[in-house]
């Protein structure tokens, strides 16, 4: 059809309605869409389509792709140009590139989605010898070195979809495109069979390129009939699912939700709901999914062994290895290239650089050597991809200059100092030992050990770590959002996917969240875990984040991370990561750890019965307390409370602090009473937990240490301890007095501990029950018991706390409610900030 005889101003919404009738979308989606790929065909537009177009698999407003092949792209510049023209005029939003045969080899070498764009093609009109020679291109880049590394790289994008859009099959709001066991892990099948083959699917007329596929594999017969068959029909009903999202919202949609599940149902006449048909939709990504694993697999082991031990070491004619130096013989510049392929050898012999080297790298710098090319962005990605001496080389390349001439803005963070913090290093150093620590990691046999040896790609977390402060020259307070967007424009131009980038984004991004949920606010509080978990769409997310955060904590300063900051970390892990796999809300898991064996508790103690344990549990207003403390604990609280003793303290001795718990009857500023007692016996206190009892019998624990030597307590303390509560408890110990005293013992200590001056931080936070006052400050003796007895004569009661020592800063927060057992009104907020300053000025 010449371009004169095209119909003008087609109706593309109307073109759909009549290819796509509801009655026949539901008895043969899949056929649906071939007659839609057909109908686009005979338009005639594109010399080759692309996508689902090249497929026939086209669903109502998927994208239409056509490429256009040319041997000479400037000689047919102005025909391609009017070609083009002449389908908007056509008024078709086609997406169409224009290509040439060594298009191929470079996007198999640079670009995977484009070069599996490549693979997928079909011819519809022009130059049929083109075409040809394009196929024939095709076949010929197919090099068993290039076979190996595509199928890596398909297997190495396969997971991170599944990390951006999901890595279950039975997401509750899946992707019906991207998620794991989704449309896009079927066409993945069939890369993975052209890769194996060396050749595209030749379109037979009649057939989709999934029947093409199927008719294969059904002739090869690598796997069960049965299993084969399965495949096909689960495929088919997510084409038609994926026809109805698209035809009910009126536009391209692949989102699942919960609203489009109860239409979709609705339409196929599920009669029992939207569950039924949501469990033929698992089903069917299942069995998608197991194919998968098994087509990987087979074809992992039939057509790609593993290279030679031997390729490993790929020294070329610029450099060579003597002993563990790395020279060059180039000793006069050297090309970005060739410097960050010096780096990446440095790295993967675990070699030195010759002094020679060293001066031939800085002098080329100053020449102005470093641009960033795709060799160079190549090497940089190999480096950050090494199994070892990521950290080694990078100092190297810090050292030499390179890692700030690379990356202009961490040469903006080289020896930026942040005033009043708890940093003892410059930015650029933490950062740079934060990927140390985190490379450490695996030769660990840890958590976090085998976490990090489990990642499939060190490399963002690597890049994560470079960019989580990379913006704190620009704004302190909005490093995290900032870094993130200059991760994004870096990650560009390295030739990032946008999953890849979007993984840094958000470990850069959300870099301070864990630590902040884990030193600041309740781990037994549903609402804590419900919000927190809510950030993450998998737990490769949730790993990788715990990797960054204890890597950056552990990079502050020697001191910082210490094993109660651990097991807080580890502990709001364990949580979030079984509330992601489990797919339950934080409610139903802190119930199920917090329902206790009575008979357990019974086993205890022969002075109880099963009546005194009922009445406890039964005595708290939430799970909490149960969930905190063990069997064992709760036996002997019951004993004490029994005992009728006006004060108990209990005392058990931990790795690094020292547990201590106060039972007694609930008193007007009890909480400051009890951090009073505390500090005149020299005592830190790190973490308060507080129960109440419907009886107003309060069960407060609290971690502690010695003030002086940040250890455990000496056993000969809890004497002297305990009966300074007993007689708080009895009115005969004057606080006030003591503190008096021991303030003039103190003031040496203060001036050798506390030498940095700060800025005093009060923060409002609302919760569905509590309202959470965050206090961030320069430590001081008596810190806690000043703030709290303010916060008393406040008329705030205190219901949970919990306390953070950041070097010699202090971060405190506080869940409080009013005398009325309301939350805070908003109104108050300038009132009590204004007192909290005041209170603790005066202390400083």
């Amino acid at each position: 059809m010449a371009p004169d005889d095209r119909k003008t101003g087609i109706d593309l919404i109307k073109l759909v309605r009549e290819i796509f009738p509801l009655d026949e979308m539901i008895r043969n989606g899949l056929g649906c869409s071939y007659r839609f790929s057909l109908e686009i065909e005979r338009l005639n537009f594109a010399v080759v389509s692309g996508g689902s177009l090249a497929r026939r698999e086209l669903a109502p407003f998927s994208d239409i792709d056509i490429t256009i092949i040319t041997l000479d792209s400037q000689a047919d510049s102005d025909s391609i140009s009017r070609f083009v023209t002449c389908m908007w005029d056509a008024g078709l939003e086609i997406s169409h590139t224009v290509r040439e045969l060594p298009d191929i080899e470079v996007a198999a070498r640079e670009d995977l989605h484009v070069f599996t764009s490549l693979l997928e093609t079909s011819f519809i009109c022009g130059n049929e010898k083109v075409y040809r020679k394009w196929l024939e291109a095709i076949g010929n880049v197919f090099t068993p070195e290039l076979k190996m590394k595509i199928f890596q790289d398909l297997v190495d994008d396969m997971e991170r979809r599944y990390q951006k859009h999901g890595a279950s099959s039975k997401m509750l709001e899946p992707n019906v495109k991207l998620s794991n066991g989704g449309l896009r892990d079927f066409q993945l099948l069939e890369w993975i069979y052209i890769l194996a083959n060396a050749r595209p699917f030749i379109r037979t007329e009649g057939l989709s390129q999934s029947e093409l596929f199927i008719n294969a594999i059904f002739e090869e017969k690598p796997f069960p009939i049965n299993e084969i068959t399965r495949l096909l029909r689960s495929y088919k009903f997510l084409v038609t699912v994926r026809n109805l999202l698209h035809l009910t919202a009126n536009r391209k949609n692949d989102r699942l939700d919960f609203d489009a599940q109860v239409t979709l149902a609705a339409i196929l006449e599920y009669r029992t709901g939207f569950q039924a048909f949501m469990k033929d939709y698992y089903n069917a990504t299942v069995v998608v999914n197991r194919f998968l694993k098994s087509f990987l697999k087979r074809y992992s082991k039939l057509l790609f062994p593993l290279p030679s031990s031997a390729l490993a070491i790929n020294l070329d004619e610029n450099f060579y290895l003597l002993g563990d130096l790395l020279y060059s013989r180039e000793d006069e510049f050297l090309t970005s290239d060739q410097i960050l392929k010096a780096f990446w050898l440095k790295g993967d012999q675990g070699a030195q650089f010759d002094e020679k080297l060293r001066s031939t790298i800085v002098s080329s710098l100053d020449s102005g050597a470093i641009n960033i090319t795709p060799g160079a962005m190549g090497y940089f990605k190999k480096i950050l991809t090494q199994k070892e001496f990521v950290g080694s080389t990078l100092i190297g390349m810090h050292e030499l200059g390179v890692l700030g001439a690379l990356i202009p803005e961490f040469g903006e963070l080289t020896g930026f100092i942040q005033h009043g913090v708890y940093h003892s290093y410059t930015a650029d150093e933490h950062t740079i030992i934060a990927i140390m620590n985190v490379e450490r990691l695996q030769f660990e046999k840890s958590v976090l050990g085998r976490l990090f040896n489990t990642l499939h790609r060190r490399d963002l977390l690597y890049l994560a770590l470079l960019f989580h402060d990379i913006a704190k020259p620009i704004d302190i307070e909005g490093h995290h959002l900032l870094g993130a967007e200059v991760a994004d424009s870096f990650m560009q131009g390295m030739g990032y996917t946008e999953g890849e980038i979007e993984t840094v984004k958000f470990l850069v991004r959300n870099h301070l969240l864990m630590a902040h949920t884990a030193f600041k606010r309740d781990l037994n509080s549903p609402e804590t875990l419900n919000t927190f978990v809510s950030n993450f769409n998998s737990t490769e997310e949730l790993d990788l984040l715990y990797l960054v955060t204890f890597a950056d904590l552990s990079a502050v300063n020697s001191a910082l991370w210490t094993s109660w900051k651990n097991e807080l970390l580890s502990e709001l892990y364990r949580k979030t990561r079984e509330l992601i796999k489990e797919e339950i809300p934080a409610e139903t898991l802190l119930y199920q750890n917090s329902l206790p064996a009575e008979d357990k508790i019974l086993e205890f103690s022969d002075s109880i019965s099963p009546e005194h344990v009922k009445s406890h549990i039964n005595s708290f207003h939430d799970l909490s307390y149960a969930n905190y403390f063990s069997e064992e604990e709760m036996a002997r609280h019951i004993e004490e409370i029994l005992s009728g003793s006006p004060v108990s303290v209990l005392f058990k001795q931990q790795e690094n602090f020292t547990n201590v718990t106060i039972i007694t009857f609930d008193s007007e500023s009890l909480l400051s009473k009890l951090c009073g007692v505390f500090l005149i016996n020299d005592v830190n206190i790190h973490d308060a937990k507080i129960f109440t009892r419907k009886d107003s019998i309060i069960i407060d624990n609290f971690n502690v240490s010695d003030f002086r030597t940040n250890k455990p307590l000496e056993t000969s303390k809890f004497v002297k301890i305990e009966s300074d509560f007993l007689k708080m408890e009895q009115g005969m110990l004057q606080l006030n007095t003591e503190l008096k005293k021991h303030k003039s013992k103190w003031w040496r200590l203060e001036n050798k501990l506390f030498k940095k001056p700060g800025r005093i931080s009060i923060k409002f936070e609302e919760s569905k029950k509590y309202t959470i006052i965050d206090i961030h400050s320069p430590d001081r003796l008596g810190f806690l018991f000043q703030v709290t007895s303010k916060l008393h004569d406040l008329g705030l009661n205190i219901y949970f706390a919990k306390i953070l020592t950041m070097g010699t800063d202090i971060v405190d927060s506080f869940y409080v409610l009013d005398s009325n057992k309301k939350k805070v009104s908003k109104n108050f907020y300038p009132v009590i900030t204004d007192e909290l300053k005041a209170c603790i000025e005066e202390i400083l």
